[in-house]
Parts: structure tokens; C-alpha cells; sequence
């Protein structure tokens, strides 16, 4: 028969060899784990919080148990199934339970399915499944970035891994008034079935997951930041123009860059190198033949008003003079079988291991002594998935775990080798940036974005829903490769209309930086090292001609003029986890139309973008949210909400809705 008991405001049910621990975790919320192991692993990998002294309630009779803290009650039977209820004793979640323990309960059944199911793997972990009902009518956010245009997710099926362009962030907001947290770094994957939720992780040791309830999607992330931290206060420098390209290939050339802004009279905030400025990879320094004096380069560059941010990766060639050291000390990523090689990109390579303590302090001093101490205060964290040659998850381990059992967490911890370092040398509001992200990324100054993708309409698309879910998921910082990655001709007129519209959408994302591999490439200046690399084209905003040009100049200093008011959206999202773009259902979730949208989203609570998403489109449809009245802000026209109107969108205008007499 199964045991209910209770210590120190814990609820515990044992049954046979599993046992589950139902603890409250932060203001209506709990974490809820279960094992058939011995005991629980002292883990907890997102989770950064718990409040302490929470007066929950616990009662149990002979039946069931449950558990109440605030706004959410857990109640589980003797069976083992678990319902979670709102305030107000509506269900918010169940889980799937079909077997034979209570022949009068409403999941008595033949099928004898477990809701969680540990199916045992060669050498004692767990494939573990945990299924939940589906619920009826229910929308689901967040999870990350996936390259697909849905914002709702209900219906879709994800890998929980981590690929070039693909972040798992395994926190989702429900329509129903929850938020949950998948608190595993497995490689895995969750299928948000019509019938059935399901959760897989493919070698784990114990259930882990936190839940919560709120009245809006608001109180529930603001609960969820609690939980795992906030971003750092955004610095007013990172609020700019961001200028990047692959890539620039010496000192020179980056500064006449720099230069040339300055003599427009242009914006401009951050400058960007890219990779191979390096002699290989691993050495983690400037190749003295291309870049011979760093630090005049940066002192020149912050005359201007510009900061610098250097291109950092994770491998290391087996060539490089940190190689043998970093072996020796166990440092690297090891396979489990084959050769000793992860990536073979311009070198046979293997990834430093973020897990290991030693080896984060390793890179850290390398970074320092080269980069740091010369006056670069923000790092671009590539690879940072981190990205295999063969994604054979299984193949790679690390310092805490099989890559296949904890290796999601690996762009946390990336972020958190420069955040110690930086924070260590007295830096305060630390950020860089990466391509990829955990849950809990966040705290450490992780601005993500979403990797090498396609330059085209289609892949716009996508991104509008990546940047949402990503918000959603509890990484308030996003950006793109304004123009998309791969490929993009300056001299095409195609090109151009979209580089336009992705300028216009880039405007408004918490980030504004403009990146690509444009075509057709410039010949390598030599044949070893960095020198072996190639360069796109050029890709500054004057590479596109006349008309592209007064267009891009004109969203540079909206730019600058909206400062003030992201400076108050980055304030938000330091405080409380607020997104920087979101929804409308966020702002508005009182109008059952806000949450069908998926093509628009808030900017802050005060500016409605309505980015264009084809080309040659010069309009589009707007919904306005009811209960607010709305101004065009190019033609100062005032808009009831509640209705969907045809907003025009010539292609220097894109179509844009302010609230609450903003202006900028």
C-alpha cells in the first residue's frame, strides 16, 4: 500500500521502489521530483531560488494527500496520479494514469500505462517518460527557439537538444494558468499531443519538474525569474546599433569601418570581430600578423564611443598550443568511442568542457590575458550548443554526465565561464553573446540569438516566433542576423527588400545588430591559420545601395530615440523577467484574440509591431487589442482596438501602433 508522509513541509509518497517528494518552491509553486533510485541526486540545475518558511498546507487521509502553497494545490492519490488546481479548484493539470490500482477511480483501465515511467537502461538510468493529459483547448509558449513560424505549440513535437540555430529552454506557459519547467538537461523530447502531453528524457536518474500558477502570463514569469534569476541591467551601450559581419579580416579594416560610421555621422554602439582572428583554435589570441596591436585598436574604438566584442569558440585544435596542457589536465570533451574528434571545421577539433570547474577557469584566464586586459568587456560565446560535426548525443561526455543525460546545460555553463570571470574583476551588468541557451542562461548575462540561418522571407518568419518563445521561456535578450546568415547578395534587389524588412523587424528586438555571410566571398589573405578563412561581402548599411541606405539610417536614429524607453524594458526585465517583446496576449490577456496572434507582438507594454513577412507586401492586416485606444505612429491617426485593420506599409514604413500617449 502506498505511504503518504510529510517533513518539513514536504509531501512525500512512496510505492514500491519510487518514491516522490512534492515541496513548495517559491511563491505558488512547487518542484516535484521522483525516483526509483535510493535516494535523490543533490541537483538543482535551473533552479537557483527557494524560498524558505513557506506555510503550505499538507492533509492526507487514507485516500489521498495533497499540498497547498498559495495560488496552486497538488493533490496526489493512492494510486499515484497527480492533479495539480488553481485557487479557484480548477484543474490545471493531470497526469496520464491508466492502470488497475483503484478499480473506482476514472483511470481504471486495461491499457496500464504509467504516468511516469522509468524504463530502465543498460547500466542503471532511467528513459523516462512522464505524460500528462492534454488539455482541452489549451495554447502552449516558450520552450526556446525552434526554426518554425508557430508561436502556439500546441501540436507540435520538439527535441529537447541543443543544435546550431536551436536553443531548448524547457520552460512553457499555458493559456490554463501555469507554467512549467522540464528541470532535466537530458537530451530528450516533449510532444504536446492533442490526447497526451509527453515529456521524454532519454537517460536520466530521477523525475524533475517545477510548476506554478498565476492569474496572467505576467505573475506567472515574473514567478518562473524568481525561480531561476534575471538578466543583468542591460548596459546603455548595448541598447544601440550593432555592427557585424564575417567577418573582418584585420585591424584595419575593422577600424576603417568604425571610422567610416563616425565621418556619416551614423549610430553606432558595438563593433564586432568574428572568428579566426586567431592562429587556431584553442589558442584564444589575436593573430599579431592581422591584428598587431589590439590594444591601440581598442583604445581608438572607445575614443569613438564604440565597444568592442571578440568572437570566442569552444574548440580547441588538436594543433594548438593549449591542446597537450589542456588533455593532460582532462579539460576536453571526451568521446566514448571513435576518434577524439567533435568538429572538423577548418582543423580536427575537440570542445573545451564547460561542466568542468578547472577547465572554465582555464579559459577564463586565457580570455583574460588576451582579450580582457586589453579593454574587451563583452565576448560573442559561439558554438555555444555546443555544435558536433555528427550530433550523436550519446558519443559525448563531459566532467558531470553522459552528453546524452546532462548536455543541454552546456550553454549555461558556457555563459557562466565569462559571467564568473567578469563578475570577478568587478564588472557589473555583464553581458554576451551566445547561440544557444538553458534555462537559467539568463542570470549570466546570456544575450542568445538565433544562429546561422537562412537569408529569406520564410526564415523572417520563423524568427518573429523564436524571439516570442524565447522571451516566454525566460531569456528576455534576443537577437537575429539582420538580413538572415546564409548568403544574401548586397547587389541584389531582392536581397535588399528583405534586409529592409528584417532592419525594420530588428529595430525593435531587444537587440539591433546586423550580421551575415554575404555574397560573393572575398579570397582567404593566406593559407594558414585565420588567414584560411573566408569573407563575405560587405555588410555595413551602405552596402545596398542609395534607397536601402536612407531607410536604414532613418530606423538607426529611431533607434536612438527610443533608448529612454528600452532603457525602461530592460529595467523590467532585470526586476521582474519581463520580455522585451512578447505576445499580446502578455499585455493583454483579457482579449481572447490577443492570443491568437502570431505574426505581430508588443515591444514593451506601449509599441505594436506588425513586422513585414513577404516580400512584396506593401500592407497588411493589424489586430489592435480591445480596451485600449491605439496611434499609427507615422500617420498620428487614432485607432479604436478591438478591430482588425489594413495598415499600409510602403517599404521604409513598417506598420507600427503606440498606446498611452508614447512617443518617440
Amino acid at each position: 500500500m502506498a505511504v503518504f508522509t510529510k517533513k518539513k513541509g514536504i509531501l512525500i509518497y512512496h510505492y514500491d521502489a519510487e518514491t516522490v517528494r512534492i515541496e513548495p518552491w517559491g511563491e505558488n509553486a512547487f518542484r516535484i521530483r521522483a525516483t526509483k533510485n535510493a535516494a535523490f541526486t543533490d541537483d538543482d540545475w535551473a533552479l537557483s531560488m527557494k524560498t524558505e518558511n513557506i506555510d503550505a498546507q499538507i492533509h492526507i487521509d487514507e485516500k489521498t494527500a495533497f499540498i497547498k502553497n498559495g495560488k496552486i494545490r497538488a493533490e496526489i492519490t493512492r494510486a499515484g496520479k497527480l492533479t495539480f488546481y488553481n485557487g479557484a479548484g480548477k484543474v490545471l493539470l493531470e497526469e496520464y494514469l491508466r492502470n488497475r490500482k483503484d478499480v473506482f477511480a476514472d483511470y481504471c483501465s486495461a491499457l496500464e500505462i504509467e504516468a511516469r515511467e522509468f524504463k530502465p537502461n543498460i547500466g542503471g538510468d532511467y528513459h523516462l517518460s512522464m505524460r500528462f493529459v492534454s488539455g482541452k483547448n489549451e495554447k502552449i509558449f516558450g520552450m526556446g527557439q525552434y526554426q518554425q513560424p508557430y508561436l502556439d505549440l500546441k501540436g507540435t513535437d520538439l527535441e529537447l537538444a541543443q543544435r546550431n540555430s536551436q536553443a531548448s529552454v524547457p520552460f512553457m506557459i499555458s493559456s490554463l494558468g501555469y507554467g512549467f519547467l522540464w528541470n532535466n538537461p537530458a537530451v530528450g523530447r516533449v510532444i504536446f499531443g492533442k490526447n497526451i502531453t509527453t515529456w521524454e528524457a532519454y537517460s536520466t536518474k530521477q523525475l524533475d519538474y517545477w510548476i506554478t500558477a498565476g492569474d496572467t502570463p505576467a505573475e506567472i514569469e515574473e514567478s518562473y525569474a524568481k525561480a531561476t534569476g534575471t538578466v543583468p541591467m542591460m548596459p546603455e551601450y548595448a541598447m544601440g546599433f550593432w555592427q557585424c559581419k564575417l567577418r573582418y579580416q584585420t585591424q584595419e579594416e575593422l577600424l576603417n569601418v568604425a571610422r567610416e560610421y563616425k565621418k556619416r555621422g551614423l549610430p553606432i554602439s558595438v563593433i564586432v570581430i568574428d572568428y579566426f582572428h586567431w592562429p587556431l583554435q584553442g589558442d584564444w589570441r589575436f593573430d599579431p600578423k592581422y591584428w598587431p596591436d589590439p590594444d591601440a585598436m581598442v583604445r581608438e574604438l572607445k575614443d569613438m564611443g564604440i565597444e568592442l566584442m571578440v568572437s570566442i569558440w569552444p574548440t580547441v585544435d588538436r594543433r594548438s598550443e593549449n591542446y597537450e596542457e589542456m588533455l593532460e589536465k582532462g579539460y576536453l570533451v571526451r568521446t566514448e568511442r571513435g576518434f577524439r574528434i567533435v568538429m572538423d571545421f577548418q582543423g580536427n577539433t575537440i570542445h573545451y568542457d564547460a561542466t568542468n570547474p578547472e577547465a572554465r577557469k582555464y579559459l577564463w584566464d586565457k580570455a583574460k590575458k588576451n582579450y580582457y586586459d586589453k579593454g574587451i568587456k563583452t565576448f560573442w560565446l559561439d558554438e555555444a550548443e555546443p555544435e558536433y560535426s555528427v550530433y550523436d548525443f550519446e558519443n559525448y561526455r563531459y566532467y558531470l554526465g553522459p552528453n546524452v543525460q546532462i548536455g543541454n546545460i552546456y550553454p549555461e555553463l558556457y555563459a557562466k565561464t565569462f559571467y564568473d570571470g567578469m563578475t570577478a574583476e568587478g564588472q557589473e551588468n555583464v553581458i554576451n553573446l551566445l547561440r544557444c541557451a538553458w534555462a537559467g542562461s539568463q542570470k549570466y548575462g546570456a544575450l542568445v540569438w538565433s544562429g546561422d540561418i537562412h537569408s529569406s522571407f520564410s526564415s523572417l518568419r520563423n524568427q518573429v516566433a523564436a524571439g516570442l518563445n524565447m522571451g516566454i521561456a525566460g531569456i528576455p535578450w534576443f537577437t537575429t542576423d539582420i538580413g538572415g546568415f546564409h548568403g544574401g547578395n548586397p547587389d541584389d534587389p531582392a536581397f535588399r527588400e528583405l534586409l529592409i524588412r528584417w532592419f525594420e523587424y530588428g529595430t525593435f528586438c531587444p537587440v539591433m545588430r546586423l550580421h551575415g555571410d554575404r555574397e560573393p566571398h572575398k579570397p582567404p589573405m593566406g593559407s594558414e591559420g585565420g588567414a584560411a578563412c573566408v569573407s563575405g561581402a560587405d555588410n555595413e548599411v551602405w552596402s545596398f545601395g542609395d534607397e536601402a541606405y536612407e531607410i536604414l539610417c532613418g530606423y538607426l536614429v529611431l533607434r536612438e530615440k527610443m533608448k529612454p524607453y528600452i532603457t525602461e524594458l530592460m529595467k523590467a526585465a532585470h526586476e521582474k523577467g519581463t520580455p522585451v517583446m512578447r505576445p499580446l496576449f502578455y499585455d493583454m490577456p483579457d482579449d481572447p484574440k490577443a492570443w491568437e496572434v502570431e505574426d505581430q507582438y508588443m515591444f514593451g507594454p506601449d509599441v505594436l509591431v506588425a513586422p513585414i513577412l513577404f516580400e512584396g507586401a506593401r500592407s497588411r492586416e493589424v489586430y489592435l487589442p480591445a480596451g485600449t485606444e491605439w496611434t499609427n505612429y507615422w500617420t498620428g491617426e487614432k485607432v479604436a482596438g478591438g478591430q482588425t485593420i489594413t495598415a499600409d506599409a510602403p517599404l521604409a514604413q513598417i506598420p507600427l501602433f503606440t498606446r498611452n500617449g508614447r512617443e518617440f
